[in-house]
């Protein structure tokens, strides 16, 4: 069958394998079983959905699955994953399961899970998950009559999980005379994104709201800033929020129209967090691709910087194992374990316009503190994942433009975990000049694994 888990849950075309109708319910009846076994089987599985118009065919077909292993099924409906995430957490469900491929254009789908406490499946149980949807074991399995679960909608969810955002502001502040730019990328914050920042006082210019189930991520959200930039400009607005289409993710404009990305608010956020004390172990998280200037700036005011391999859920499972309460990636994948268990874009936003209210400083000041050394990222479409260190060519042109940099930047390859794709990123002070060498780069992996 092959790994049906990727790095962050089942991702593919919907309504080609693995995300059919008839591979949900064998995933959702395996799911009903393996996370009955290990909670209270009375339990309810909450699941949630982004705007894509395929939810319904998936939603549907997962449902089936899991009521016909005996198990009840709580719909939410278009909430973010980090809604979902909450909401299980709060109900003491059996799991948590949230329908959406994130970023990827609406033809997409994808499925991730939560266990009881909110945080994301082992790959353990994920393995066993998966052994049950390519065997028959639980084929005979079909309780009948009274034993068959049920399903029901949760009307509350939305207003529970916008409270629970609220309740991370801190108290007795508010937004008042702030004009925030939010774009929600017609995704799964488009009802909880603007009715937050609106409740609590902000003059709210909406943008990515009106979904359709097939506009999600067109040209709107995080992936797609240059309409917030482009209206915080416009409108003169104090700052720039844009989502990802689930809504775990986040990049800001400043008032200037200049994108803020992830690196630039953990910085931000960890310098605040360690001069109020909070900061666990006075220590961020991080993963590899974060640009050096982090580095040095957390260095400058002496906060440690801890590495994970790219991806929200290595982070976050550094931060469980430490102790650690502050982390996240240059994607815009922000985590604050004091208030959820995954990354979480509307929390993230609501702890950098905290910072905003608090110091009554402009957001460029603000973010200021990390300056970026120049990046350069290229993705090479591939027909295979074969070990870099077994293409010749390849490591010898790294070893070459390593050498040239120095102590000066570096460079990173990796495989992405959810496309056939190669990520070729290099750092250094010479923008021109890290541009060529990773067209190199490029250049020799598609000579000898490019599709």
């Amino acid at each position: 069958m092959g790994n049906l888990f990727g790095t962050d849950g089942i991702r593919g075309k919907a309504n080609v394998e693995p995300m059919t109708p008839e591979w949900m319910v064998k995933l959702g009846r395996a799911a009903a079983y393996v996370l009955s076994a290990r909670g209270a089987r009375n339990h309810p599985i909450v699941i949630g959905k982004d705007t894509r118009i395929s939810g319904y065919m998936l939603e549907s077909a997962l449902v089936s699955g899991i009521c016909s292993m005996g198990m009840n099924a709580l719909y939410t409906g278009p909430l973010p994953t980090p809604g979902v995430a909450f909401i299980t957490r709060s109900l003491r469900a059996t799991a948590g399961i949230m329908i959406s491929a994130s970023h990827n254009p609406y033809s997409d789908n994808g499925i991730k899970f939560f266990q009881t406490d909110g945080f994301k499946l082992s790959d353990e149980i994920e393995n066993e998950i998966e052994a049950l949807v390519g065997s028959n074991e639980v084929d005979k399995i079909r309780p009948t009559g009274q034993g068959v679960g049920k399903a029901r909608r949760m009307e509350t969810a939305v207003g529970r999980y916008m409270e629970f955002a609220k309740s991370s502001f801190p108290r007795g502040m508010t937004l008042d005379g702030l004009r925030i730019v939010v774009d929600c990328a017609n995704g799964a914050a488009y009802k909880v994104g603007p009715g937050v920042l609106q409740e609590l006082g902000a003059q709210v210019i909406e943008l990515g709201v009106s979904p359709n189930g097939t506009n999600i991520n067109d040209g709107f959200g995080a992936l797609y800033p240059e309409k917030m930039r482009v209206e915080v400009i416009k409108t003169q607005a104090d700052i720039g929020i844009a989502f990802d289409g689930d809504a775990d993710r986040v990049i800001f404009s400043d008032e200037n129209g200049n994108e803020i990305d992830g690196d630039h608010i953990m910085g931000m956020v960890a310098l605040q967090a360690a001069e109020d004390g909070v900061l666990s172990k006075n220590t961020l998280v991080t993963t590899v691709m974060s640009n050096l200037g982090l580095d040095i700036a957390m260095r400058k005011y002496g906060i440690g910087l801890v590495k994970t391999p790219v991806g929200d859920r290595h982070v976050v499972e550094e931060m469980k194992q430490h102790g650690y309460n502050v982390g996240g990636e240059q994607s815009g994948h922000l985590v604050f374990l004091d208030h959820n268990t995954t990354g979480d874009g509307l929390i993230s936003a609501l702890q950098v316009l905290a910072i905003l209210k608090r110091r009554e400083m402009r957001f460029s000041k603000l973010t200021s503190v990390v300056k970026k050394l120049p990046q350069v990222i290229h993705n090479v479409k591939i027909r295979e994942k074969r070990p870099l260190d077994s293409m010749k060519d390849v490591t010898k042109t790294i070893a070459s433009i390593e050498s040239k940099l120095q102590d000066t930047g570096r460079v990173l390859i990796r495989y992405s975990g959810t496309e056939n794709v190669v990520r070729v990123m290099l750092e250094g002070e010479d923008e021109r000049k890290i541009n060529e060498w990773s067209q190199e780069i490029c250049a020799e992996i598609q000579k000898e694994i490019g599709a």
